[in-house]
């Protein structure tokens, strides 16, 4: 991303005093990238791509050295366009996005200095179906869309094959420092013994979903969410809603519970060990439905039922959906628009249940890359529900040979 090998980003210059404003790791491509498309672009495409960008960022890599890494692994540079101009059959690039995905021997040479981002060394480059050591933040062209085509770049990221990897960049420029520090990186870098001041780097521990990430008797009072698995995580879903909807709303029992709780998914969220919100969600043929948003009273200055839905969210696109529906009441439609987007249903009228006024709302996503499907590995697809990202119990019985006799025998 660079005017030359040490300057990151020239874009619009981020104001001073809001650092973390859009942190690389709480981008939501969904919202903020929704009318942006990135894809992988042609050769020719490149050539114009660079052309326009030198005109802006003087000192940039050489067309030719772009290319040479695009022959490389394809994966390194991605075009940007908006949605309503992308034409798959003769793509326009609007901007580009590129890294340079470093093996071994790469940190190692960024870690002595003498990494060279103007003229890639190929040798201390991934090829496109191997896991890097290590991503160098390469060229951002992208004139007028902001966060969004960053999103777009994390969400890349955000594979197997780069998970957890940390993203390095050099700036020279004011206007890049404040880019990168808005966007949560730090500067000065300590990679093996060396100290490197004017290195930027982003750390990424190996991600844990928002829907899993409680971590009980932790000594903080962060939030955290997981999936309801025992009868106990069910009688603390079951003391919110108490105290939310029978409680507070006078909800009859009969009406809070409708007998659809056993034939759903449940989220836990807490602060510490405290249980302080749930949600119930649902799973149709072709939408899921969130049910039973409810956030004790003493907590509700705490973005629970934010840090809640955007775990539901990512839950249901590791499931493959990319639609949610949910009935809200209307006092509600403006938190649900403004916060995750989503829209009344046309044609909808509004309608009543348990003596509060509601409205059907749709939220649209896009669906997890490595969502769960038939050709997932099996392994992955017979862990705890929500705990996809780690072997389970039955994976770790497979070290035990496949022995056991047929039941003919026993008997």
């Amino acid at each position: 991303m660079s005017n030359s090998h040490k300057r990151l980003i020239r874009d619009k210059q981020v104001p001073k005093g809001r650092p973390e404003k859009y942190k690389l790791d709480e981008l939501a491509s969904a919202g903020i990238a929704e009318h942006l498309v990135m894809f992988e672009p042609s050769e020719d495409l490149i050539v114009d791509l660079m052309a326009r960008a030198r005109l802006s960022i003087p000192g940039i890599a050489a067309t030719s050295e772009v290319i040479k890494v695009h022959r490389h692994n394809r994966h390194c540079i991605m075009a940007l366009t908006r949605k309503s101009k992308f034409n798959p059959a003769a793509p326009i690039a609007e901007g580009c996005i590129a890294m340079l995905p470093l093996n071994s021997d790469g940190m190692e040479i960024l870690a002595a200095d003498a990494f060279d981002a103007t003229k890639p060394d190929l040798d201390l480059l991934c090829g496109p179906d191997e896991r890097p050591e290590g991503i160098y933040w390469w060229v951002v062209f992208a004139p007028g869309f902001g966060a969004a085509c960053t999103a777009l770049f994390m969400q890349k990221l955000a594979s197997e094959q780069y998970a957890g990897l940390d993203i390095y960049a050099r700036t020279a420029t004011p206007e890049g420092r404040n880019f990168l520090r808005v966007l949560g990186l730090t500067e000065g870098v300590k990679v093996d013994r060396t100290f490197l001041p004017n290195l930027w780097v982003f750390r990424r521990a190996p991600e844990v979903p928002l829907y899993d990430s409680y971590v009980p008797h932790s000594g903080t009072k962060n939030i955290g969410v997981t999936v309801a698995r025992s009868f106990d995580d069910l009688m603390k879903v079951a003391a919110i809603r108490n105290a939310v909807y029978i409680g507070e709303q006078e909800c009859p029992y009969d009406e809070e519970y409708d007998g659809n709780d056993l034939s759903a998914t449940h989220l836990l969220a807490y602060i510490g060990d405290e249980p302080v919100g749930c949600m119930r969600l649902r799973f149709f043929a072709d939408f899921a439905k969130f049910e039973r948003v409810a956030v004790r009273k003493e907590f509700r200055d705490n973005r629970i039922a934010i840090q809640l839905t955007r775990a539901a969210l990512r839950f249901c696109q590791k499931k493959g959906y990319t639609q949610v529906m949910g009935h809200v009441q209307s006092r509600l439609v403006a938190f649900w628009t403004r916060r995750f987007g989503f829209k009344p249903i046309e044609g909808r009228t509004h309608f009543a249940f348990s003596d509060y006024d509601y409205i059907e709302m749709v939220g649209e996503m896009q669906r997890d890359p490595d969502a769960i499907t038939l050709t997932t590995d099996p392994y992955v697809a017979i862990r705890p529900e929500g705990r996809w990202h780690k072997p389970g119990v039955l994976e770790r019985s497979a070290s035990r040979p496949a022995n056991a006799p047929p039941v003919a025998k026993k008997h």
